[in-house]
Parts: structure tokens; sequence; C-alpha cells
């Protein structure tokens, strides 16, 4: 069922998403048949030669049920984990009240605040390779447990990430579906909030300077008396 007809349920009758909802919450369960994503493979533009995997990039449609709830999860996870420091503070994007722009504006401020003492600042922008592709389960669970999460959301994690499949979509493609062992499904409303668990132990103190990271972007800012 489309986006456009849930909404159009949800109009009608609001209770009916919550009745199929509600119980997958309280069971701790994510339904193996709403992780059956379809992966359409497109190419790359502007590649002199498309004989290589990397010259396509893949874009996952999941299910419109299944995104409902993902986002009722979401709404939930990011309160608990800050409040037991799971999210580093450094951190924005994907987290209410923190966008991309408060990040612009931050690191703007912190290189401008470091230049009044006359220091030299400069900032090295990185960008973690596949990193949704490396979210590992049961590592984010037991992460997620020994913080302290409410088990109900650590086990609707393990389950949401575990016995995913995909089946790719492009021409001549045999159309079967494939185990996707590892990772958070790309264009999962929860996805980017996983990723900031699961990698918010790599932000490091700076002795002259700081880190702070957009989702999987991440920005180290470091100040000398010479560039």
């Amino acid at each position: 069922m489309t986006d456009l007809a849930w909404k159009r349920v949800n109009a009608i009758n609001p209770s009916i998403l919550l009745q199929i909802l509600s119980p997958l919450g309280s069971l701790e369960y994510h339904p193996a048949s709403l992780k059956v994503a379809n992966g359409v493979v497109l190419g790359k533009p502007g590649k002199p030669s498309y004989e290589s995997p990397s010259s396509f990039r893949i874009i996952v449609l999941l299910r419109t049920l299944s995104k409902i709830l993902e986002r009722v999860i979401a709404a939930c996870l990011p309160l608990a984990a800050r409040l037991r420091g799971l999210i580093h503070r450094n951190q924005w994007s994907s987290l209410p009240g923190l966008s991309t722009y408060d990040a612009c504006l931050t690191l703007m401020k912190d290189v401008k605040t470091l230049q009044r003492p006359g220091l030299k600042v400069s900032s090295l922008f990185l960008d973690i390779k596949a990193g949704f592709d490396n979210v590992d389960n049961p590592t984010l669970p037991r992460m997620l447990r020994e913080g302290g999460i409410p088990q109900y959301l650590v086990s609707w994690v393990a389950s949401f990430l575990g016995e995913q499949s995909c089946t790719l979509v492009f021409q001549g493609a045999p159309g079967t579906p494939a185990p996707v062992k590892v990772g958070a499904p790309q264009g999962s409303p929860i996805s980017p909030l996983l990723f900031l668990n699961y990698f918010a132990p790599l932000h490091f103190r700076i002795p002259r300077g700081l880190m702070r990271s957009d989702v999987d972007d991440f920005a180290l800012t470091a100040t000398s008396l010479s560039y």
C-alpha cells in the first residue's frame, strides 16, 4: 500500500494503524514481511564505463507500513539515548531540534571564537564510507542494552536489523531476494538514529580543538599558532 493510501486510511479511521502497530511494539518484534525491500540499481552519472559495480548505486525501497512503525520508534529512542549519554553532545542532524543548518552555524561560531585570540584554525572534513551499511547486529543492540536503553526498544532494534532481505531491480536481474546480514537500511526513518548510536564512540577529545559530526560526516577542527 502506498504512502498516500495509508494517509487516507489514517484520515478515515486512525485506530486501524494503532491496532496494527501497537502489538508489534509490545511484542518487541518487527515482522519479516516488513523487512523485504527492493533495491533499484541506478547508474552514477558521468562515469566513463559501467563495467564496474562501483559505477552504480542502489536506492532501497522499503515497505510503507514498516516506515510508519520505524518513525514511531525513532520518536522514542532519541530521548532515552540522550538521557543515558549514548549520543555524543557534538552529534547533529537526525535528532529532534538539531539540523544540518544548526551544525553549520555552530561550526562557524566555533571557528570565529577560536580565531579571536589570534589562533590559526583548520578544519578537516571526513565522510564515513558506507557507514549505514556497516551497522552490525547484534553489536548495536548490545551497546544499547549496556547503555541502559529500555529492553523493549533494544529487542525491537535487534528484530528490525535481523533477517533483512533485498531484491535487486534492474534489467536482467533474476528477482530473487538475497539476505542482508549487516547494515541499517538506507531510506529508513530510524537508520540515521541507529547510526548515531553505533558510531558515537568515534568521537574523541582533541587537545586544542573539537570534533563535530552530522550523521556520517565529521569535522575535526584544531588550532595552532600557525597553519
